[in-house]
């Protein structure tokens, strides 16, 4: 099963939406709250070649982006191949 990650804040209702989609799929995944760990927000920003909304979901280190981008990415059939891996 692939490694996935997932940067959240609390309230955010893209954040929920995210982690809905990845619940309905069966993966468990690592979920780091930027406001209860500020320190984590620069890496989320370099990493996600600066963007600073959240969620930034990563699959395998690979940055797939927002909620609408895994969404998307659900819809055209590549999700579930990388989660596969």
């Amino acid at each position: 099963m692939a490694v996935v990650e997932i940067y959240t804040s609390p309230f955010c209702g893209y954040c929920a939406r995210a982690k809905r989609l990845l619940g309905k799929k069966g993966v468990s995944y690592t979920e780091i709250d930027i406001l209860e760990t500020p320190n984590r927000r620069p890496e989320m920003i370099e990493r996600a070649g600066g963007r600073t909304s959240v969620p930034q979901v990563f699959i395998d280190g690979r940055h797939i982006g927002g909620s609408d981008d895994l969404y998307e990415l659900d819809a055209k059939g590549g999700l579930d191949p990388l989660l596969a891996a």
